[in-house]
């Protein structure tokens, strides 16, 4: 009895912190959790029924593991899942460089008004949806009335050869993605002890080495934890960048086919809810897994860096 009545002093010692957290745990259990019992679908043969979904759960027939052996059983399920692991990878590795890269950059910047401007500029592209890059992209690359070709006087099927495409996909993702991701470095790089740059600088240190000893030492926590969060989603792909940009091209599926693009012309072509679902729980699982490996591994090396 006596810890009930210790957490509800607590409860209402801090009643006003709790009511501010609400909107976002509510979200959270009705959006991230509730909707977790649904993944029940990935074994089953889901067929919906005019009884309700909960009922055309019930009633769908039970298969195990069959669904799963459906989508990794198929010749592209290699291809699939090495697109999207490699790509990921380029993305995590490449994104971290260049958006601490900016962040340092901008931070670097005298006049606040054009850092200001500058910071704008390259954090437009992040609300851009995937429709209007597409078209941008096709701009440029249109056989026909294209810029690239228009400008060196070339005449390649863009939309034919996939030998440019890990590089345009990549080039595509970090021209979107970068300018966004720099706004969390640059928030860091902004609370640093200015002292710290003081001292600095009255021992004769250059600029470079205020940034390699006092910057980037100072970002090393948020890095890690950006990277963690980032190699959870690692088996996941952004499915606009791969539908949108390269314009649904069958000749260029070697390359820019990943799961979830696999999974929604499959789902498209059969309807199967159900190997939909269970690509989604396999996703989940192991960037759950990849998450708390990693965050195990960085534990064992700096504690306080880890996320947990």
């Amino acid at each position: 009895m006596g810890k009930i009545g210790k957490s509800a002093k607590d409860v209402l010692r801090n009643k006003v912190l709790l009511f501010m957290v609400l909107p976002g745990t509510l979200w959270f259990l009705f959006f991230s959790y509730l909707p977790m019992v649904g993944t029940v679908i990935a074994f089953k043969e889901y067929r919906f029924s005019r009884d309700g979904f909960w009922a055309s759960i019930i009633n769908s027939k039970w298969v195990g593991w069959d669904n799963f052996k459906f989508l990794f059983s198929t010749n592209d399920a290699y291809l699939i899942t090495r697109n999207t692991l490699l790509y990921n990878i380029a993305f995590i590795g490449l994104g971290l460089i260049l958006s601490v890269l900016m962040a340092v950059v901008l931070s670097e910047i005298a006049n606040k008004k054009l850092a200001k401007f500058y910071q704008t500029g390259m954090f437009l592209p992040y609300f851009l949806s995937w429709v209007v890059v597409g078209y941008f992209a096709f701009s440029f690359l249109s056989s026909e009335r294209g810029l690239l070709n228009a400008m060196f006087g070339s005449n390649i099927s863009w939309y034919s050869e996939s030998k440019y495409w890990p590089f345009i996909i990549i080039f595509v993702f970090l021209w979107k993605a970068v300018g966004y991701n720099s706004v969390v470095y640059l928030a860091a790089i902004m609370g640093i002890d200015k002292s710290l740059y003081e001292a600095a600088m009255i021992d004769g240190a250059s600029k470079l080495q205020q940034i390699r000893s006092i910057t980037l030492p100072m970002l090393k926590p948020i890095i890690i934890i950006m990277t963690l969060l980032a190699i959870g989603k690692i088996f996941y792909a952004d499915f606009g960048l791969f539908y949108q940009v390269p314009r649904d091209s069958g000749t260029l599926y070697s390359v820019t086919n990943v799961i979830d693009t696999y999974v929604y012309r499959g789902l498209k072509t059969t309807g199967e809810i159900g190997m939909s679902t269970a690509a989604g729980l396999y996703q989940s699982v192991v960037g759950f897994v990849l998450v708390l490996t990693s965050n195990y591994i960085v534990r064992k090396f700096d504690k306080d860096s880890a996320l947990f």
